[in-house]
């Protein structure tokens, strides 16, 4: 494949689904940081959250519209005149999915397929959207309609074929300190000086909003259409965490959930054999690829590796850990 010009986001009208989560909120800001947007659109369906947001910020380049990504005429009307999108709306707790299941496979499944025909109907030329580490190998339903997501959005370069139109993901795990996150959960508990752990052998990446951001930014840049991004990320170990959030506290380990993995992966075996390997990030290409993208193997002036046939990309066998260091920036 031939290497590809970074695509300019200066003067460009970008989407955010699911914009007033945690993601969202912070890649907004990024873009009005680093870039001078044409057109922002906050796309989500909570007019409170919306309305919060725009307490705290609200450029006149910025617009707030309230819709959902199970209603494709909305939708389809929210991306007139639009050119990126970045996919971040999903229903992401794994508890409520198993109790609601139909309602996650709505919105994380066919909400997805209603962005893909809407971005393709309208022209919009460039869409990320972000998947997780739960869709690998999913043992939860929701790790299984991220999974459906992944498939539709990788697929979705054939049905854009003969357009501009083109999709891609990045994938990464749980970001330290948003909602739901570990780290509010230790501070609410570390007053009782006991600390749940759920198995003290547990690992996870270590990622926080503003890489995530980082991250979403450089894939819009750089993509073919059919790549699945994995950045490279340094693992902690959960015991660690808690010793540094709560050093007086007791650890009681309490099991794990229904659902949850002991370590967190990113890149499974299975997908190996189409993995290239760059500096900061691995590109998991389509294994089923009909038109002129999947990954590219040449970026800027750095040609990819293929990664060994049985190489896998986990939490517990990362070469990269955590620092005390970083664990107390991030535990703030």
């Amino acid at each position: 494949m031939t290497q590809n010009e970074n695509f300019d986001v200066n003067d460009s009208a970008i989407l955010v689904t699911g914009g007033t989560g945690t993601f969202g909120q912070g890649f907004v800001r990024h873009l009005f940081e680093a870039y001078k947007p044409r057109r922002v659109v906050v796309y989500s369906r909570d007019e409170l959250k919306q309305f919060e947001m725009q307490q705290r910020f609200w450029p006149k380049e910025l617009r707030y519209f309230i819709g959902d990504v199970r209603d494709v005429d909305r939708l389809r009307r929210a991306l007139t005149g639009i050119d990126i999108v970045v996919h971040a709306a999903a229903l992401k707790q794994v508890p409520a999915a198993e109790y609601n299941p139909i309602e996650c496979i709505k919105t994380n499944v066919m909400g997805a397929e209603n962005v893909i025909n809407a971005c393709i109907d309208t022209g919009v030329r460039r869409v990320v959207a972000l998947s997780t580490d739960k869709a690998v190998n999913p043992i939860n339903l929701y790790g299984a309609t991220k999974l459906c997501s992944d498939k539709l959005f990788i697929a979705a370069n054939h049905l854009s074929a003969g357009t501009e139109t083109r999709f891609s993901i990045v994938r990464y795990g749980n970001v330290i300190g948003s909602r739901g996150s570990v780290i509010p959960f230790f501070k609410s508990r570390r007053a009782s000086g006991v600390l749940p752990i759920t198995d003290p052998r547990m690992t996870r990446f270590s990622l926080t909003v503003e890489e995530g951001v980082t991250y979403v930014d450089r894939a819009i840049k750089i993509m073919r259409g059919g790549e699945i991004f994995v950045p490279k990320l340094p693992s902690m170990r959960i015991t660690d965490l808690a010793s540094v959030i709560g050093p007086e506290c007791r650890q009681e380990v309490v099991g794990i959930r229904p659902g949850e993995k002991l370590h967190e992966v990113l890149v499974p075996k299975d997908e190996a054999p189409n993995t290239v390997e760059f500096k900061d990030f691995f590109v998991i290409r389509p294994a089923l690829q009909m038109w002129d993208g999947g990954g590219p193997t040449v970026l800027g002036n750095e040609i990819g590796r293929r990664v060994d046939s049985d190489f896998e990309y986990r939490s517990d066998n990362n070469d990269d850990w955590t620092s005390t260091e970083r664990l107390e920036a991030l535990a703030g």
